[in-house]
């Protein structure tokens, strides 16, 4: 196990323990809406996985066939999360629908990135991209799940 895998499961406990702490008790009394806002807000700035496109923010080897798919991934999750952020705002019918399409192509796109970074070996070249799966993935990581939580509670629950 290298260090980098160690620094995104110990990240996403601390950030799963922050949620069941700080969020989960009280989800129950918040609006949907007041849930899901600063999800997609932080969502929105996936659009900074292409840094493993960027030279500097990555050393030179880094395989393609890591970078392309968790970059372009992430820019499609942070148009997805604007457009569902959209919806949820507005109220519109479709809220529901691109809040499901957002988070599923969200939580495939993480779990992707993470196996052909591990299976293509891209982690000694992170260089300053080290950050994204070392904090800002695990994040996202337990948002999508308390989406999922948000999502699939009883309608009557979800006021």
């Amino acid at each position: 196990m290298n260090i980098l895998t160690v620094n995104l499961l110990f990240s996403t406990l601390v950030f799963g323990i922050a949620a069941r702490i700080y969020v989960v008790p009280r989800m129950r009394q918040l609006s949907a809406s007041t849930v899901l806002v600063p999800i997609l807000l932080l969502h929105s700035f996936r659009h900074l996985g292409l840094m493993f496109l960027a030279p500097g923010a990555t050393y030179p080897g880094i395989p393609a066939g890591f970078t392309r798919p968790a970059a372009f991934g992430d820019l499609t999750a942070a148009i997805l999360a604007l457009l569902a952020l959209a919806a949820v705002r507005s109220g519109s019918r479709a809220a529901v629908p691109l809040l499901w399409i957002f988070n599923v192509e969200g939580t495939l796109d993480l779990f992707h990135a993470i196996y052909l970074a591990t299976v293509l070996q891209a982690f000694p070249y992170m260089g300053a991209a080290y950050w994204i799966p070392a904090f800002w993935v695990p994040a996202l990581l337990v948002t999508h799940f308390l989406v999922f939580m948000l999502l699939l509670r009883p309608k009557n629950a979800a006021r």
